[in-house]
C-alpha cells in the first residue's frame, strides 16, 4: 500500500484521529463458506477532516463504513483489526454501546434516500424520531428543532415540508432531508455512503455544497464513500483508494491525482468521467495530439462521421402536456407541458445526447421516440414512417419494435429477476418468432460474446450478477433483434465509473461494428463528452442549446448549459491527470 503517513500517526500538529482504523478485516457467513471482503484495511480520519473512500463496487468501501457504524449485515463480523473512536475501540463495545454513539457521536447519511426513508411517515416526523431517540429534544421543542433543521439543510418552506411524505420530495430534497436526520444530534463523524449518486450533476453539487457548509460550520468530520475520484479530489483533503477489499493507496487528494503510484488508481483516474472530460479540454487548449481524446473516446472516435442527410430519426416540433388533478374534488386541474416544441434529427450510425436536470423534459422525449406515450402535438419519424398513433398496418407496428429497442437506467428493475440470462436474452427472439430453439441459442450465445459475459453466466438469475454485468445483459436483449437505433435512457448512471467506463466502450464498439444509431439520455455532461456525436441542452421543456459535442463543450452559449458544465465533479480542477 502507498501512503504519506502511517495510521494512527498524530499530525505535525500534535492532533490524534478522531477515527482510526487499524488492519481492519470483516468477514461474511455464506453457504460456500466464510468470505472476507475486507482485509488488512488501515487509515485515519481526524476531527474536522473530510476523507474520501473510494473503489468501484465489490471493493470493500461501504463494507468498511457500515462496520465503523455498527451496521453490518446479519451474517457479517469484523473478524479482526481494530476501530478506534477517540481511542476507544468500538468493536469491542457490543450492540448497545454501538447503538449508543450512532447520531450522537456517528452520523449517517445513505445512498439511496428513497428506500432510506419510510414512505407511509411524513419526513419531519422521521427526524423527530431521530431526535427523541437521541435524548437531543422531545415533543414540541423536537418538532421545532425539526424545521430549524431542515432550514439549515436548504429546504425551501420547512415548516410544510416537514408535513410532507418522501414521495412529495424530489430527489434532491429526499437527500437533504437525509443530510438533517444524520446532522441532527450534531455528530462528531459523518458517514455519507454514495450521497449524491442518484442525482444530477447540478443538485449534485447544491447538495454537497450545503453538506460541506454545515460540517464545516459544526466542526463535523466526514467520511465521504464514492466511486468517482473526480469528485473526493474536488471535495476531499486526502483519499484512500480500496480494490478488493484491500486499501492500496492513500495520500492528499491532488497527490493523488498528480502522481497516482498504483495501478488500480490509475485505471480509476482514466475511467472517471469528469477527468476525462478535462483532460480532452487541457489537451485542446494546449494544442496537444489529438491520441489524448482518440484514447479516451475509444472505438468511437474511429468510426466513420454520420451523414447528416440520411435522418433515422426527425423530431418536428412536438410538444407533450400532461393534465394534472385537482387536489379538491370538484377542482378542474392544470396542464403541465413537460415537453414544448421540440425539434431535431439523429443522423444515420450516430449518437444524439439530450442532457439537462431532472426535470427537462428528456426522459419524456425518450419514451415517445420508444411509443410509449402518444405526442400532445408534433411528429416523430423513425426511417420516414410516423411514430405514434393507430397503425393501418400491423406489421409496421411490429417492424418499428424489432428496430428500435431501449436500454433503461436501473439494471436491477429491468430484468425480471425470476428469468434466467438465458431466457432473458431468449426472450424477444421468442416474442418474434425467430428461428428454432437452436437457432436462438447460437444467437444468444453470440449476443454474450458481444458483450463480453461469460457462457457460464446463462443459468444464473440477475441478482446473482453485479450491476455492470446486469446493465450488459440489458444491452444484449437490446441487441437481439438487430434493431437500428437504441434508446438509452440513464443507461450508465446507476454504474461505477470502472463498469460505466467500459459500458461506454462497448456502446461506441458495438455502434462501429453494427452500425447503431443512439438516443442517449443523461443528466451528466461528462458522460456525454465521451460517448456523443451531438447534443440537445433542455431546460424545463425546451431544447435550449443544440449542435456538436465540441461546440457546446468548448463554446456553450447558455448560461444554463454554462451551469451544467460548471457542475461537473473535478471539473474546476485545473489538473491534467495522465494515463
Amino acid at each position: 500500500m502507498t501512503t504519506t503517513s502511517g495510521p494512527g500517526e498524530a499530525r505535525p500538529g500534535g492532533t490524534t484521529p478522531l477515527l482510526s482504523i487499524r488492519d481492519l478485516e470483516v468477514s461474511f457467513r455464506t453457504e460456500q463458506g466464510t468470505t472476507t471482503a475486507v482485509r488488512g484495511a488501515s487509515f485515519d480520519v481526524h476531527a474536522g477532516e473530510t476523507v474520501a473512500i473510494v473503489g468501484e463496487s465489490g471493493s470493500g468501501k461501504s463494507t468498511t463504513a457500515m462496520a465503523v457504524i455498527g451496521l453490518l449485515a446479519q451474517n457479517g463480523h469484523v473478524s479482526g483489526g481494530q476501530i478506534l473512536f477517540e481511542g476507544k475501540d468500538i468493536t469491542r463495545l457490543g450492540g448497545a454501546g454501538l447503538a449508543r454513539m450512532r447520531g450522537t457521536d456517528i452520523g449517517m447519511v445513505p445512498q439511496d434516500p428513497m428506500s432510506n426513508l419510510n414512505p407511509v411517515v411524513r419526513v419531519g416526523a422521521q427526524i423527530v424520531e431521530a431526535l427523541e431517540d437521541n435524548g437531543v429534544a422531545r415533543g414540541a421543542e423536537a418538532r421545532r428543532r425539526t424545521v430549524e433543521l431542515l432550514e439549515e439543510a436548504g429546504l425551501p418552506d420547512a415548516e410544510r415540508r416537514a408535513q410532507q411524505y418522501p414521495h412529495e420530495f424530489s430527489g434532491g430534497m429526499r437527500q437533504r432531508a437525509l443530510i438533517a436526520m444524520g446532522l441532527s444530534c450534531r455528530p462528531r463523524l459523518l458517514i455519507a455512503d454514495e450521497p449524491t449518486s442518484a442525482l444530477d450533476v447540478t443538485v449534485q453539487r447544491t447538495i454537497l455544497d450545503r453538506l460541506e457548509q454545515l460540517t464545516g460550520e459544526l466542526g463535523t468530520a466526514v467520511l465521504l464513500i464514492t466511486h468517482d475520484l473526480g469528485l473526493a479530489a474536488e471535495r476531499a483533503s486526502r483519499v484512500v483508494v480500496m480494490y478488493r477489499g484491500e486499501v492500496v493507496e492513500t495520500g492528499p487528494a491532488a497527490q493523488l491525482l498528480t502522481d497516482p503510484q498504483h495501478e488500480y488508481t490509475r485505471r480509476l483516474l482514466a475511467a472517471a468521467p469528469s477527468l476525462a472530460s478535462r483532460r480532452i479540454q487541457i489537451a485542446k487548449q494546449s494544442g496537444a495530439t489529438e491520441a489524448v481524446a482518440d484514447d479516451l473516446l475509444a472505438a468511437s472516435a474511429e468510426a466513420p462521421p454520420a451523414a447528416a442527410d440520411d435522418p433515422i430519426v426527425e423530431v418536428d416540433d412536438v410538444t407533450k402536456v400532461f393534465h394534472l388533478r385537482g387536489e379538491g374534488l370538484f377542482s378542474r386541474g392544470t396542464d403541465f407541458t413537460a415537453v414544448d416544441h421540440v425539434s431535431f434529427t439523429i443522423p444515420r450510425g450516430s449518437t444524439m445526447a439530450i442532457v439537462g436536470e431532472s426535470g427537462s423534459g428528456k426522459s419524456t422525449v425518450a419514451r415517445m421516440m420508444l411509443d410509449l406515450l402518444p405526442p400532445t402535438s408534433g411528429t416523430i419519424r423513425f426511417n420516414g414512417e410516423v411514430v405514434g398513433g393507430e397503425r393501418a398496418d400491423r406489421r409496421a407496428e411490429v417492424r418499428f419494435r424489432r428496430q428500435v429497442q431501449p436500454i433503461f437506467q436501473d439494471p436491477y428493475s429491468s430484468l425480471d429477476p425470476l428469468y434466467t440470462i438465458y431466457r432473458t436474452i431468449e426472450e424477444p427472439l421468442r416474442a418474434h418468432g425467430e428461428g428454432s430453439a437452436a437457432d436462438r441459442r447460437e444467437r444468444v450465445l453470440q449476443l454474450m460474446d458481444d458483450v463480453a459475459l461469460s457462457p457460464d453466466l446463462l443459468r444464473r438469475y440477475p441478482g446473482e450478477l453485479s450491476g455492470g454485468q446486469r446493465q450488459r445483459v440489458a444491452i444484449a436483449r437490446a441487441l437481439a433483434l438487430n434493431p437500428d437505433l437504441v434508446v438509452c435512457d440513464e443507461a450508465v448512471s446507476a454504474l461505477d465509473v470502472i463498469v460505466q467506463s467500459q459500458i461506454l466502450h462497448l456502446l461506441a464498439d458495438l455502434q462501429q461494428r453494427l452500425g447503431l444509431s443512439y438516443l442517449f439520455i443523461s443528466h451528466d455532461l461528462a458522460v456525454v463528452r465521451q460517448i456523443a456525436d451531438q447534443v440537445c441542452v433542455m431546460e424545463r421543456g425546451r431544447i435550449v442549446e443544440q449542435g456538436s459535442v465540441d461546440d457546446v463543450f468548448d463554446n456553450p452559449q447558455q448560461p444554463y448549459t454554462q451551469a451544467l458544465l460548471d457542475a461537473i465533479p473535478g471539473r474546476s480542477l485545473a489538473l491534467a491527470v495522465g494515463d
